[in-house]
């Protein structure tokens, strides 16, 4: 449903019912004609997955698991940032006992690097804040026939947007000998990105770590506060312009938030029209500190986001209030 009235939301992905696989259990807290952002506290594998509509961007806040391609085996733990492709065959693998919580990206198109990090060659640039070292491939091969891989049919999930489709193989689809092109899973671990410091607050495009269509995402991670004398070391108060901006905040101490009950597990949505910053006193706070130790994921959106049906359920309703105090 809409954003209105036009307000800021604290959604609260701890409250948010957790159990499922990291496909089946997803809760769609926000999204619109561009992307899906959906939350999963998953404690079981996943069936064979793909989605046909765009590529999938997953954080994992916390756990471990295993995504299994026609391209190998890319194990992925907390921190880490997967990148699947549209229409890439996987499943993501939970180990027994264990659990994994995610927040995904389901994007309308493809997600990748932003251009301004790659040379006309395709190469990363020496200023990009990542680069290929700090990549990682599926390893592989994938031998099919472990466990669950023997006897058959094999049922793989499609995402289109016309819905959810069943497709029953004589084989798996993993059952391959080799495969070429250069579209493959990968992960970064977002302590992998390199922050852009300065004397004076640096704008968000600084932290941008992917792009897609109608969308950024920036990662926020430990680094030095603006260290000009006079500079005001959080956020000072903004209003969006071109985008609405959701800040997942995944670890760390939140000072410029700091008494407006934003914690780990948090989610904000700051809408473009609702003027935001610092909480009261967090200003003064942050006068005597010389860095931060935060760790957020944020999610730059062109056009307006909607409300999922989850988020209602687990929002924090006092939080536009928040300022206030």
């Amino acid at each position: 449903m809409a954003n209105q009235p036009l307000l800021p939301r604290h959604i609260r992905t701890p409250k948010v019912p957790s159990g499922g696989d990291p496909v089946g259990g997803r809760h769609v807290l926000l999204g619109n004609d561009d992307l899906l952002l959906c939350w999963v506290a998953a404690d079981r594998t996943s069936p064979l997955y793909r989605n046909a509509v765009g590529d999938e961007l997953a954080f994992v806040q916390s756990g471990e698991a295993v995504v299994e391609s026609v391209f190998g085996l890319l194990p992925a733990s907390a921190g880490d940032y997967v990148v699947i492709p549209r229409s890439t065959a996987h499943r993501w693998v939970v180990a027994g006992g264990g659990a994994v919580e995610l927040l995904v990206v389901e994007a309308r198109g493809h997600i990748r690097p932003p251009h301004r990090y790659l040379s006309p060659a395709g190469q990363f640039i020496e200023q990009a804040p990542y680069c290929e070292r700090d990549i990682r491939g599926p390893a592989g091969p994938l031998v099919v026939g472990g466990d669950g891989d023997v006897g058959g049919p094999w049922e793989v999930l499609v995402r289109t947007r016309a819905g959810l489709t069943w497709h029953r193989l004589a084989s798996s689809p993993f059952d391959v000998v080799a495969w070429a092109g250069c579209l493959y899973p990968w992960a970064l671990a977002i302590h992998g990105f390199e922050p852009i410091v300065g004397g004076i607050h640096q704008p968000p495009h600084g932290h941008q770590t992917f792009e897609g269509p109608g969308f950024v995402v920036c990662s926020f991670v430990p680094r030095p506060y603006d260290f000009h004398p006079g500079a005001i070391k959080v956020p000072y108060h903004h209003s969006n312009v071109d985008s609405d901006e959701v800040l997942f905040y995944s670890a760390g101490d939140f000072m410029s938030r700091a008494g407006s009950g934003i914690d780990v597990g948090s989610i904000s949505l700051h809408p473009g029209g609702f003027v935001h910053g610092p909480q009261p006193g967090s200003v003064e706070r942050a006068a005597d500190q010389t860095r931060t130790e935060e760790v957020a994921v944020m999610i730059d959106t062109f056009r307006p986001l909607d409300l999922g049906p989850a988020a209602r359920t687990v929002e924090d309703e006092r939080y536009p209030w928040s300022w206030a105090t």
